[in-house]
């Protein structure tokens, strides 16, 4: 479930890579405790007998089925889902048994914004909302961690790569120099 680095292209490189924020793992850990702590009630407080083992089984099978289903799944689809900014486009990636992935160039990016509850202030993530320029528009991200540091760092990167693939002042003058040197040379040349 690791992101694979294969599909980065030749000059690009991860500048930050993550996963959604832990708080969508607290519902998990709980779920865990909970089944445990039923098992060892019912270990406990069941009194001894053949029912009383029929019944311990039964509260294990049910609680490593919740696990299963309220705790490892959920940690499966946390692991999958990537959030991969690199210096050519930002990459979102999930799904366990089938995948999906979204890139979006850089230089389609047109407005980013964060938004944080008061809750999600005191959890350190929010949402993060990439507009870009195709037929999706919109890209909301949820449970961004360090949402205000993923989105400064995705403005720069959107500066860095529009500075990488723009004309300097000099870049231009010499341009423009050469295809008045070629324009000159085709009006001199006989026909």
């Amino acid at each position: 479930m690791a992101f694979p680095e294969d599909m980065l292209t030749d000059d690009e490189h991860v500048v930050l890579h993550l996963h959604p924020h832990w708080k969508v793992l607290v519902r998990p850990v709980l779920v865990t405790l909970l089944a445990v702590a039923a098992v060892v009630a019912g270990f406990l407080l069941l009194p001894d007998g053949t029912g009383a083992t029929v019944a311990l089984y039964a509260i294990a099978v049910v609680a490593l089925l919740l696990v299963l289903w309220l705790a490892l799944w959920p940690l499966v689809v946390w692991r999958s889902t990537h959030y991969v900014f690199t210096n050519e486009r930002v990459v979102l990636q999930h799904g366990v048994f089938s995948r999906e992935r979204r890139d979006i160039p850089l230089n389609r990016v047109n407005d980013h914004s964060m938004n944080q509850q008061f809750s999600e202030r005191l959890l350190g993530c929010g949402t993060l909302t990439i507009e870009s320029a195709g037929e999706r528009g919109q890209t909301v991200l949820a449970d961004i961690p360090g949402v205000g540091r993923v989105q400064t760092k995705l403005y720069e990167l959107v500066e860095a790569h529009h500075d990488r693939h723009s004309l300097g002042d000099g870049e231009m003058r010499e341009i423009l120099q050469e295809v008045r040197q070629d324009r000159a040379g085709e009006s001199a040349a006989p026909s």
